[in-house]
Formats: C-alpha cells, structure tokens, sequence
C-alpha cells in the first residue's frame, strides 16, 4: 500500500470501508508525518496523540460492530486553534491564553466528533486570527511547504500548511477576511469560506463577529465539500446561524459541471499591483472554464475598492469590545497579582504582557474609531460602504451565478518581507475582504503555478448567500480540467519535505 498520508480523505474512507486500513493506522501514519517534517513547518501548536488515536480506536469499534457511520469516519483532521476541544489546549496563538483548556466543544468540534472525524490537533495561527502569514503569532512562525523560506498565508497559515504539508488530509479554518482563502491560494489547497451563519460560531474565539466564519480546508474540492457539510447547518448556541438546510455542497463537486453557467469576472480585481503570473493562471482558468461552456462576461463592483479600508474600521471596532474580556480576572494569564497591585494594574500588565503588537495596534484603532465624537465618521461610515458593498453584490448577482477573480494579488512571499509595513500586509486581502463584508460564501481553488516563482496561485469563486453548492460547481469542473493538463492535482508538484526528526 502506497504511503497514507498521500491519500485523499475520500480515498482513506475507502480503505477503511473496505477493510484495508484501519482508522488507528491512518490516524498512526499522519501522527508519524507530523513528527518526521513539522520541526521545519511548524503547522501545530499541539498535537493531541493520545486523544487522536484514542477517538480512532473508536471509529475501528464501531466500524467493526456495524454501526453505521459518516463518509469521512475516521479520517484524520487538523484543528485551528481558535475553536475550543474540551480538555485540549486553545490559545488563539496568543500568549494570554497559554496554557488555557476549554471546558467545552465548540459547535464545529462537536460536529466532527459527530461524524467520527479525529482531530489530530490544534494548528498555529495569527493572533486572534489578527494577520495575513502567521507571523503575528505569540509562539512561532509557520513555513510554506513549497518553500520553507516564505509564509503560508494568514491567520490561518497553520491549517492549510498542514495540509499542503500531508500532515493531514483535512483541516478547519476560520475565515473573517480571508484567513481561509488565501492561506489556500498560498498553498496550492482548497479553501472555503461558508456563507455568514451557515457554519456556526459557537465556541470560536471572537475577533469581529459580524465577519468570523468556520469554513473547511483540503486538498481536493469533493474532500472539502464532504468536511463542509459533516460541519455546516443551524446551531440554536449561535443567534446569527441561518435555518436552512445545507446546501447540496457534496452533489455539486461530484456533479463539476459549468455548462450554462454565468461566470463574472471582477472588474475592479485585478490590474495594477497584481503580479503577472497570477494573473495568467486566472485567465488561462477563465478561458478553461468558457471552453466547457461556461458564459463569461466582465462585471463591474465599483466600491470593492473601498473595502479594505472599511474593512479595517469594523474589524478593530469589533475586535476592541470581543478583546475586553480578557482583563486577566476570569481565565488565561494573569501578571502583577502580588497582593499589592489594583486589579485595574494587574490587568493593564497582564495585556501588555499577553498581547502582541497587531493585536494593541487593533485594539487602538478600534477603540478610537468607536469613541465619542469619532464615531460617525469612522465605524458609521464604514458600516454604509459595507452596504454599497452588498449592493455591488446583489447587482452583479442579477447579472451572473457567481463572480470570480484571483484570490491573492501575489503568490506567497517572504519571511519577514512585510512584518513591518502593516499597510503592505493588509493589502494581501484586497480580493477576499469584499465577500466577508457582504456575508456571501466564496473559495480559493487551485489553479497553476505562477511563472516567476513556481508558486501556487488561486482561482477566487464568490457566491450569493446559501449558493455554497456553486462555489463546488465550479472549483470541482476547474479542478478535473486542470487535473487533465498536469496528471493529476497541484499538490502532486509540491517539492518533498526533508524529514527533520
């Protein structure tokens, strides 16, 4: 049998149906992987072993007594650590919360213990998902495993690493203005974002709650699909959950059929700023696509281009009153309680102790946006070009199915090339920001190598609101196209990993 790790999460529910492998074996071998090759990406911030292999023995119990079980049973996952697992470490990659172990499942987590998926463990991330390459986490940075040198995107650069990485065939992401999404186009994975309130929030860590999304992560689109539903659907703990049955994510990405289809290309998405070979690989991908029958058009979203700066209005705002509560009285780090100190000291030093420098730097521009006199002008303002946002949304919806664009302006760069210019940084999110103002679900697909750099680069699909199934439409008919011209998926053209243990 070829090395386990290489397989899909679809291919290992076979083996396992089949009784060729066992789920302890599969989950053994990716406990293994992780071991041999994350000294050098670093995409956990705890491996669970014992509680992977103990929730493993289960599904093989079950199996064996005929239980009836989900398509993804057994199957191996990798958890970002900003949802709570009851009883593992939860940091939010902060330092404020070190050592910190939820009392509780969050939604998602209940969901995948529902469906027997193992959670391996918990993934590095941005600081309360604050950034755009997981360089802002407390902890360490994680590497690119198509170049050990460069970043893989942010905040959730661990999970989808992880997966480009074969430390697992599955993870979960959050998505507030791109954490998914463009962590994948890094990394040459899939990476979904759900529609707001399709998957819920419940026991997520808050950054900017009218924008977080839990969303899934893999190497194929059927793989994520099948993730997607095991997690979406109405949660009565979570008040902005929408009840509606879940979209038929699954029959659409085994269906990978774009005859017909309306297919928008962004206007305002590309051009000036956006490297070349990102830019090829998503015209070459469009004019695949009109080549198996799709009709493409170009669309214009005129106030896309005031996204980013609203954007980063309402997330701080949010994100200042979400952060309040870690005031060092109720759990996490607590610095300075000597019996001398005021509680108001013993909290000032605990966040300048528990805090990074992105997260202050938020926190403060929220604060101000959201003070008295600054109000109108900044948080209000934003929130009405959110609205001209959505509009450009519902218009172009009237026009096509879905819209597309590159998913990142450039392919993943350097270690350390933008940490000090927070402007250059946030610019990463240009394509992604608009959907997570507008609510809409959308996705990064694998789509080339750009020329420059032989880096992955991704194919951004947007959707309107519970049209989650288009999104696989289309990636699933892009992924068997290109699947044709290379042999097989992108991932199979990553370079190999040197095992560092």
């Amino acid at each position: 049998m070829t090395d386990l790790t290489r397989k899909t999460a679809v291919e290992l529910a076979e083996l396992m149906t089949s009784g060729q492998a066992s789920s302890v074996e599969i989950t053994q071998a990716h406990l293994d992987r992780i071991a041999a090759v994350d000294g050098a990406v670093q995409a956990f911030l705890h491996v669970d072993t014992e509680g992977a292999l103990a929730q493993a023995a289960e599904v093989d119990r079950k199996r064996g007594a005929g239980e009836q079980l989900g398509p993804l049973a057994g199957v191996p996952l990798a958890l970002k650590d900003v949802l709570t697992q009851e009883g593992v470490p939860t940091t939010a990659g902060s330092k404020i919360l070190e050592g910190w172990k939820p009392p509780y499942d969050s939604t998602v987590v209940k969901r995948l213990r529902s469906a027997g998926i193992v959670i391996l463990g918990k993934t590095n991330m941005d600081e309360f998902a604050m950034g755009s390459s997981t360089e802002n986490s407390a902890y360490f940075t994680t590497h690119n495993p198509w170049d050990l040198g460069r970043i893989p995107g942010g905040s959730g650069g661990g999970s989808s690493a992880a997966v480009a990485a074969y430390e697992a065939p599955l993870a979960i992401g959050t998505d507030t203005g791109g954490s998914i999404r463009q962590p994948g186009a890094f990394t040459g994975t899939v990476g979904v974002k759900p529609t707001y309130g399709g998957t819920s929030r419940y026991g997520l860590i808050a950054l900017a709650s009218s924008l977080d999304t839990p969303g899934p992560c893999a190497r194929t689109t059927l793989d994520t699909a099948l993730l997607h539903e095991a997690i979406a659907g109405y949660d009565p703990m979570d008040s902005t959950s929408i009840k509606q049955d879940v979209p038929p994510v699954v029959d659409a990405a085994r269906r990978a059929d774009v005859n017909g289809l309306r297919i928008g290309v962004v206007k305002e998405l590309g051009g000036e700023g956006y490297q070349p070979g990102v830019e090829a690989r998503f015209h070459e991908s469009v004019e695949l696509l009109t080549k198996l029958g799709a009709e493409v058009v170009e669309v214009s979203c005129p106030h896309f281009q005031y996204a980013l700066p609203a954007y980063y209005l309402i997330l701080p705002s949010e994100a200042s009153s979400n952060l309040a509560k870690f005031d060092a009285m109720r759990y996490g780090l607590r610095v300075g309680d000597d019996g001398v100190n005021s509680a108001e000291k013993v909290m000032s030093l605990t966040r300048e102790a528990g805090f990074g420098d992105e997260v202050k730097r938020r926190i403060m521009l929220g604060t101000h946006a959201l003070s008295s006199g600054y109000y109108d002008a900044y948080y209000g303002q934003a929130q009405k070009v959110r609205t001209l946002i959505q509009r450009d949304f519902a218009n172009a919806y009237e026009q096509v199915d879905v819209l597309v664009s590159p998913a990142t302006p450039t392919t993943a760069f350097p270690i350390g090339d933008r940490a000090d210019d927070p402007i250059a940084m946030y610019k990463n999110d240009l394509c992604t920001i608009p959907v997570n103002l507008a609510g809409n679900a959308a996705a990064s697909f694998p789509c080339g190598l750009a020329d420059e750099d032989d880096l992955p680069v991704g194919f951004h699909v947007m959707a309107p609101v519970m049209r989650d199934d288009l999104l696989y439409q289309v990636g699933s008919a892009l992924e068997a196209a290109l699947a044709e011209q290379w042999g097989g998926v992108l991932m199979a053209q990553a370079p190999e990993l040197e095992v560092t243990r």
